[in-house]
């Protein structure tokens, strides 16, 4: 059973890497880590090629839902 204080981790998708071409990697998917600040200023907190979280702006990216298998790979791989 699934602890009801776990929010599952996010994932999105990058779409758009103007200005960031070392930093963020078109088409890859990068972990979100929350911050409420962020984005109420229209930033979302990610962790980036050079393995830290930075601010990048909200459309930069797409959501997306991953598979437990993928998600589980992912969050190992960070």
């Amino acid at each position: 059973m699934r602890n009801a204080r776990h929010k599952p981790s996010e994932f999105v998708v990058c779409i758009d890497n103007t200005g960031y071409p070392v930093s963020l990697e078109r088409h890859k998917i990068y972990r979100v880590l929350p911050d409420k600040d962020a984005a109420e200023d229209g930033e979302i907190r990610v962790v980036d090629e050079s393995g830290e979280d930075y601010l990048y702006p909200t459309s930069y990216f797409a959501p997306i839902k991953v598979p437990p298998a993928v998600e589980k790979s992912l969050l190992h791989a960070s």
